[in-house]
């Protein structure tokens, strides 16, 4: 799938928004991992088959509702194998739902590693099999702090896959201002990654009007949505933050164009762990996510439309 693809389901559905699956001990109902521990033991194979069922039927759940999903590769790599085993299985789940699929990676590395790196996420990687895909997705998000070095591997496959990158340009988290709100040569650090995600995108267009190469802007910063929204016309933005990081549907309208497009808006607890405001122990976690979901759109299209 391509960021028209996804623009193309936001539309289908009238709802700009992904749900991050995060799968943490804090948003998983206790008895799932305790139904999973009967049968499995107190294992971290256990722990994975119940990450797994959580994010399973959660999917089942939201279908036809929520567009695009993104999976949290850390929470499945703090299982170790096993883990990592459920996340490959969640990612085929995803795409066999018809999801829109963004591995959250946060990945940044050197020429050779990012090569390795690209062929695992896009291609194949032959030395496991003929045809081995072992990371099923659309798109991952990246660090393009280490330079071009790190993105350019990646670039072939936006261009021959009709895959997609989500560059780190502004984040959420408070001590971002250490780093990406520094002033360098007169324009700010995120300012100066925006231009070089602009740089690394500008032959790639859809048929949408936007490129294969994103950025990802986090919704507690409206003025900075709004300014980069302004100078960049045809940069898609992944808007992570909303819900319990503080964002609000007020201000991630900056994201979009006048048209409602360009955007996906990204909450994970808030949709997740919405069971928790309740007085259940999590049973009714499915329908209690569905409900915030559609929360979520009915408060995201109270300020903006989407044609």
């Amino acid at each position: 799938m391509s960021i028209d693809t996804l623009q193309e389901k936001i539309r289908a559905l009238k709802n700009p928004s992904m749900v991050g699956l995060d799968p943490t001990p804090e948003v998983v109902p206790g008895y799932l991992l305790e139904e999973a521990r009967q049968e499995l033991g107190a294992t971290p194979e256990a722990a994975a088959a119940a990450y797994r069922r959580f994010c399973r039927e959660l999917m089942d759940g939201l279908q036809g509702l929520v567009p695009a999903v993104k999976v949290q590769s850390a929470c499945f790599h703090a299982l170790g194998s096993a883990g990592v085993a459920a996340m490959q299985e969640v990612l085929r789940d995803a795409r066999d739902r018809g999801y829109y699929v963004l591995l959250d990676l946060m990945r940044g590395d050197v020429t050779g590693t990012a090569q390795l790196c690209a062929a695992s996420v896009f291609g194949t990687v032959e030395a496991a099999g003929p045809g081995y895909r072992p990371y099923p997705c659309d798109a991952v998000t990246l660090h393009g702090y280490l330079g071009s070095d790190s993105v350019k591997p990646f670039l072939p496959y936006c261009r021959e896959e009709e895959k997609n990158l989500f560059l780190v340009v502004k984040t959420s988290n408070r001590s971002s201002v250490e780093v990406q709100d520094l002033l360098t040569g007169g324009r700010l650090v995120h300012t100066a990654m925006a231009d070089l995600v602009s740089r690394w995108g500008s032959d790639l267009y859809g048929k949408c009007g936007y490129s294969q190469v994103a950025a990802v802007v986090s919704a507690s910063y409206p003025q900075v949505l709004k300014s980069l929204r302004a100078k960049y016309d045809r940069m898609f933005f992944l808007v992570p933050g909303y819900g319990v990081q503080g964002g609000t549907a007020k201000n991630v309208q900056y994201a979009f164009d006048r048209f409602g497009h360009g955007a996906v808006v990204c909450a994970s607890r808030s949709i997740l762990g919405a069971w928790r405001q309740g007085e259940s122990q999590g049973e009714d976690y499915v329908n209690q996510a569905v409900q915030a979901a559609e929360k979520m759109k009915k408060d995201l299209g109270k300020y903006t439309v989407i044609m």
